[in-house]
């Protein structure tokens, strides 16, 4: 399908809403319906924009998106430029990742100002995600679902805030900050722990919890299992926590083979995803590290 044809629409869209801004602004325009006038440009740039969209001209896309929505604003019409920004954002998300989150920021301004937090938050983790995957800046990633969590509690909405905060503990520990994880993953075990339906994650958090403790210090990871398992007696028959006290055995005994039999033992029922398997090393390293000082 030809998609000329759809740009050339669009661009004739975009000369015709820019006249009506001008003309809007002229002194017999503000006389006679200016803001009339704005609201057909408005209504021009979006038409402009979709056209755009459809020949998969993003860049061109998210710029008609942000002058509909900074007209919007002129016109207090705060809801429809929010979504306007939003709609620029998700087009930049194609093209420039950098300005879809300057525009997705945009937006969240405009909804914390009207009140709007749950959906402040889920455009905080809009921006974590580019962050993420598209610019890979994991400290302002974590800054974002940090915010998207606080927002999230402030309104009540725990398992959502809880959600957040599973992402910031797993860079945490992947970024060596075990302080930090560790109080994330038991304030939302204990959370699970309580709850009928999140119970059976509850070991799950602890596991990593212990895992966090196990990378700092032995005596602190023997320590915190006894206290999971006071707190939450069903992690005491779980997998996870016989094979967190198994490599704390091979640990003491600075066995690197019992070790590594007890993690394909695991592996070999639950398969290791890419966090456990990082954190697993690197208690391993601390194993080989101190038996080559013995030597």
């Amino acid at each position: 399908m030809d998609n000329s044809g759809k740009e050339k629409e669009a661009l004739a869209l975009l000369a015709e809403a820019e006249k009506k801004v001008k003309s809007s602004q002229s002194f017999f325009g503000t006389l006679f319906g200016g803001s009339s006038k704005l609201e057909e440009a408005c209504d021009m740039y979006g038409r402009a924009a979709n056209m755009f969209k459809m020949a998969k001209n993003w860049s061109a896309a998210g710029n008609a998106f942000s002058q509909a929505a900074r007209l919007h604003l002129q016109m207090q019409s705060k809801h429809d430029a929010a979504t306007n920004f939003i709609d620029a954002g998700n087009a930049f998300k194609k093209a420039d990742p950098q300005e879809a989150i300057n525009c997705l920021n945009r937006a969240i301004e405009i909804y914390t100002d009207m009140g709007r937090f749950t959906i402040a938050a889920k455009h905080h983790i809009s921006i974590a995600e580019i962050y993420e995957t598209e610019l890979v800046d994991i400290d302002k990633a974590v800054a974002h679902y940090e915010q998207a969590a606080d927002y999230y509690k402030g309104e009540e909405s725990t398992s959502s805030a809880n959600k957040c905060l599973l992402k910031v503990a797993t860079y945490a520990a992947q970024l060596e900050q075990y302080q930090k994880a560790i109080e994330i993953y038991e304030q939302i075990g204990t959370y699970a722990m309580d709850s009928t339906l999140l119970k059976y994650s509850a070991k799950d958090h602890f596991f990593k919890a212990a895992l966090c403790h196990f990378c700092v210090d032995m005596l602190n990871a023997k320590l915190a299992v006894q206290k999971y398992e006071e707190m939450f007696p069903a992690f005491s028959d779980s997998r996870e926590c016989k094979l967190v006290k198994k490599l704390l055995d091979a640990y003491e005994e600075q066995n690197v083979d019992a070790y590594t039999d007890a993690v394909k033992e695991f592996d070999s029922i639950s398969r290791l995803d890419q966090w456990l398997t990082t954190m697993l090393l690197r208690i391993k390293k601390t194993i080989q590290d101190e038996e080559s000082d013995l030597r």
